[in-house]
């Protein structure tokens, strides 16, 4: 029986994240998806033209938000995937594309129904979940990684 539960607590006792070290990678992983998106919507704005009516990209603001708020939202799940799973890497993985998956539906099916939407602009939109994804997954699971001690 105690066989049992030393090797229910030895993946924990093998598994160290340095709590400074990970904050500052969320901090940067945010602000880097953030950017990165800033930078899609400043250049899809001179390739594509937003339409003034198209209140999705009307401002920067909204790209802002709508990046923000997923990536705080992705670093903490990271983080609670470190402490409780064996394999936090594999499972946010997994979860990230199957949460990529379910935000572009609004981008197909709701998205095109806006006044002033064109295929371009959702074009964009798509790209800019596309960027934010590789950003948040990428620095979160190469930057983060639990270390063995």
């Amino acid at each position: 029986m105690s066989s049992i539960a030393m090797s229910s607590s030895a993946p924990e006792e093998s598994r160290a994240v340095d709590r400074g070290r990970f904050a500052l990678v969320g901090l940067a992983t945010v602000v880097a998806a953030v950017i990165a998106n800033v930078v899609v919507f400043y250049m899809g704005s001179a390739l594509v033209g937003y339409d003034p009516e198209f209140v999705v990209l009307k401002n920067v603001s909204a790209t802002i938000l709508f990046t923000l708020v997923p990536a705080i939202g992705a670093v903490l799940l990271y983080v609670l995937l470190l402490r409780f799973t064996r394999n936090p890497v594999q499972v946010f993985t997994i979860s990230a594309a199957v949460v990529f998956v379910v935000t572009l539906i609004p981008d197909f099916a709701y998205i095109p129904t806006v006044p002033g939407a064109s295929v371009g602009q959702t074009a964009i939109l798509v790209l800019m979940h596309v960027v934010a994804a590789g950003v948040i997954v990428g620095m979160l699971t190469t930057h983060a990684r639990p270390q063995s001690r």
